[in-house]
């Protein structure tokens, strides 16, 4: 894995790793999954996340094309941190079949907060995902 950013973290704020929690929303999961793929961290949430720019548009698509910018699903093996996965069952821009999809597909997911009748943009309005992001930071993570 490569360090650089854990070194850059380190070396001009102060900040190791283990206390660096990425955290990406929608389209926002897609430079996370990157970055969480390539370098090391404490954890990584995932926010209504797509499995990647094709899959979105085309909902019948079944692989991952070269053209496909955004190949999140093919990313999100690689993360070695712990990741919560979070999406609404009634997403109307991105749907709940990739939030799913993502999760079965982390090597440390931890279980995942499936908010029942939650669209694309009102999930922090239901009382349980405050609940779950506290638990998984305060509770289930190695240095928690």
């Amino acid at each position: 894995m490569n360090h650089v950013l854990s070194e850059f973290y380190r070396d001009r704020y102060g900040v190791s790793p283990e206390n660096i929690i990425l955290y990406g929303q929608s389209i926002g999961t897609v430079p996370t999954v990157d970055l969480a793929s390539r370098y090391e961290c404490a954890a990584v949430i995932l926010h209504s996340p797509l499995m990647s720019g094709l899959r979105v548009a085309f909902p019948d698509t079944r692989k991952t094309y070269c053209f496909d910018a955004f190949p999140s699903i093919d990313k999100i093996s690689k993360v070695t941190s712990p990741v919560l996965v979070i999406h609404g069952t009634e997403d109307e821009v991105i749907d709940f079949s990739h939030g799913l999809a993502m999760y079965e597909r982390c090597p440390r997911a931890v279980e995942p907060l499936w908010v029942e009748g939650a669209g694309h943009n009102d999930i922090e309005l239901y009382a349980q995902y405050l609940e779950r992001l506290k638990q998984f930071i305060s509770h289930e993570l190695p240095n928690s």
